[in-house]
């Protein structure tokens, strides 16, 4: 069976290259477009992404693969989606509103970009928690006249929050949440970023336009699909959103109240339990559970927990009661934001569109 042809959008940023080192060997996808800036146009990949005194800008903790280097890079505006079976976009809001639209006009379009999340006809699809909210491409693709679509995935700072939160709100209800994030720089990408004198002994106590991401976001996620459009969660959330001196995985701290009681050992039962159907397709980028529930009151700790499952896995850990609240819990998580939380999420949810006949 050959494999569907994918173009990589944004291909020199950090994002980019986290597609181009997730997709370098995979058994479903072969790339077979990369694209960026103008800059980059009519470059190599290897001489778009080296600097003026020789330095390889290569970022990931693969070597850069040899196929990849000596591709032509194209100019994203340029680029004829309909070559290829899927887009893979890692570009900012901006330029994806402009450039999303005309590649979906033809061709699926997967975006780590926020510029559609909020809209009504666009699903925002975490792999094992939301899979039949993939329908709403067939209102999308009708509403918009597109024989493709645009799928982005969520903030990543959402993705492990959503995780923790949808098999308690399945099994007891959820009524409110309240999360305190601590955020690695890796989620601020190289440019602008954050300045490193800026975040060294230091947290950032706030990231523009974080909070209100996740807080419409989880509820999206959460919600239910009827007669082609999501019905959001009714779920209070309040969350603070900061950075901190840690290279990759964000760190949440999260209170939650459920609707009816239960118990601890209900709760990690749930948790270990959650996403089993969906993880027995056997998709390739899947792990071998959506979520590890740790039993040490030190875990988990962003440097040990990150990279479980390569980055695939939420780590949660110190659940405890919440005296002060009815129905209350406290945990602690960590989620890989730039491997479930980016481009591999992406890849992990086109694995399940191409099973289920939305992609080739």
């Amino acid at each position: 069976m050959s494999r569907l042809r994918a173009a990589i959008v944004g291909a020199t940023g950090l994002a980019g290259q986290q597609f181009i080192a997730a997709l370098a060997n995979h058994p479903t996808f072969e790339i077979t477009a990369l694209a960026a800036s103008s800059r980059s146009a009519g470059k190599t990949y290897k001489d778009a992404i080296r600097t003026e005194k020789g330095a390889i800008q290569w970022f990931t903790s693969i070597a850069l693969p040899e196929k990849v280097a000596s591709m032509s890079v194209e100019d994203a505006e340029q680029l004829d989606a309909s070559k290829v079976d899927v887009v893979f976009t890692a570009v900012e809001s901006g330029p994806a509103k402009l450039l999303e639209p005309k590649y979906a006009k033809t061709t699926p379009v997967l975006s780590t970009a926020s510029a559609f999340r909020y809209e009504a006809d666009v699903p925002l699809i975490l792999p094992g928690v939301n899979a039949e909210h993939a329908q709403l491409i067939d209102t999308q693709r009708k509403q918009r006249g597109w024989k493709g679509y645009i799928l982005p995935n969520p903030n990543c700072t959402t993705v492990g929050l959503a995780y923790s939160l949808a098999p308690l709100h399945r099994a007891y209800g959820v009524k409110r949440v309240h999360m305190v994030s601590m955020q690695s720089v890796s989620g601020a990408g190289r440019s602008p970023g954050v300045i490193g004198l800026d975040i060294i002994d230091n947290l950032i106590p706030y990231i523009p336009d974080e909070e209100g991401k996740v807080e419409k976001e989880t509820l999206k996620i959460l919600g239910t699909l009827t007669d082609g459009k999501i019905e959001a969660a009714s779920i209070a959330v309040s969350s603070t959103c900061t950075r901190v001196s840690v290279l990759e995985g964000h760190t949440e701290v999260v209170h939650v109240e459920l609707a009816r009681a239960t118990t601890e050992a209900e709760i990690t039962a749930t948790w270990r339990g959650f996403g089993r159907e969906f993880l027995a397709a056997g998709y390739p980028s899947a792990p071998p559970a959506l979520i590890h529930v740790h039993e040490d009151p030190f875990r988990p700790q962003p440097r040990l927990d990150r990279d479980l499952n390569d980055g695939m896995t939420t780590a949660i850990g110190r659940l405890r009661r919440d005296e002060h609240s009815p129905n209350g819990w406290k945990y602690v998580l960590v989620s890989h934001n730039t491997k479930m939380g980016a481009a591999k999420g992406c890849i992990l949810v086109a694995e399940h569109l191409a099973a289920t006949g939305y992609l080739g």
